[in-house]
């Protein structure tokens, strides 16, 4: 598929993953709608404080700044009223962030305008959000509650492989007929690419957005982080290759966690379809959760 480097890089970002919302949301969990717009009506001029995506949407923002056009747009997603949502925007005007559109549902789910807004990722901390989000084939990750923020300057992506930006075809094959039958089915395919799986898109947007920066000015760095091993490496590579699309790095671990690496990579967030690495990584460095795939079934 071209690559457009024209074309923004949109990004999604529900109001609960900008600020966090924990004292409101349990307002509304413990004491009903009326109740929660009481409380956030009495507090719009109290400022919200980060959540596990702030510091991720402060650093999208700045590449506007680092290349003095608007070439990255970060969409607010709620399902707050306008009205509840005030306190939302006020917050954002107070942290000085460039958010001017935003989509306010009132209770239900917001995902239906992901694709009119024609975003490139969407994160949110509601797993059925971020299922609809990927049933319209859009990128989508489930943030798990985490503090361990990178504060470089540098933006760094990391991503599993299968099931993530690949598809879960050879997943399915270790899955269902073990290691064995994986690694042969992968040696006999070296030179077949993969399919494309749902962040395949978001990180050809990527590569399009690194493209504009020279060599080692680029404020943007990617990994791939993933449980294979050799020989079961040379499908990947090819199949990055077949894409026209560049990972800087690239970690086959062969099974071994993944969290020490993460935060050695120093990843911003981390992509992984699997639940229990998300567990393990999610202590290391922001993890979202990729419901997608054989391993979500």
């Amino acid at each position: 598929m071209p690559i457009n480097h024209d074309r923004k890089l949109v990004i999604a970002i529900s109001s609960r993953a900008l600020f966090d919302l924990t004292d409101s949301h349990k307002v509304y969990m413990e004491s009903g709608l009326a109740a929660y717009s009481k409380y956030q009506i009495e507090r719009e001029s109290e400022q919200l404080k980060p959540g596990d995506a702030f510091t991720l949407v402060k650093k999208l923002l700045n590449l506007n700044e680092r290349l003095g056009e608007d070439r990255v747009e970060i969409v607010l997603m709620s399902r707050n009223s306008a009205d509840t949502g005030l306190r939302i925007f006020n917050s954002i005007q107070e942290y000085g962030l460039d958010i001017t559109r935003a989509a306010f549902s009132s209770g239900v789910s917001p995902y239906r305008y992901i694709e009119a807004f024609d975003c490139d990722l969407f994160l949110s901390l509601d797993a059925e959000d971020v299922q609809g989000a990927l049933a319209q084939g859009i990128a989508a990750a489930t943030l798990l509650p985490s503090r361990n923020g990178n504060e470089q300057e540098q933006l760094r992506f990391a991503f599993d492989g299968d099931a993530v930006l690949f598809s879960d075809e050879s997943e399915r094959i270790y899955k269902e007929k073990g290691l064995g039958a994986f690694t042969e089915n992968e040696k006999a395919a070296a030179k077949k690419p993969l399919s494309g799986g749902p962040f395949k898109a978001f990180l050809s947007a990527l590569h399009s957005l690194q493209a504009q920066f020279d060599g080692d000015e680029c404020p943007i760095r990617t990994a791939l982080v993933t449980a294979r091993s050799a020989p079961a490496h040379e499908r990947v590579i090819r199949t990055l290759r077949a894409w026209n699309v560049r990972i800087d790095e690239s970690l086959f671990l062969g099974g071994l966690p993944k969290g020490k690496f993460l935060k050695a990579y120093g990843a911003d967030v981390f992509f992984d379809d699997q639940p229990l690495h998300c567990e393990s990584a999610k202590d290391h460095v922001a993890t979202g959760h990729v419901p997608h795939g054989v391993a979500n079934e």
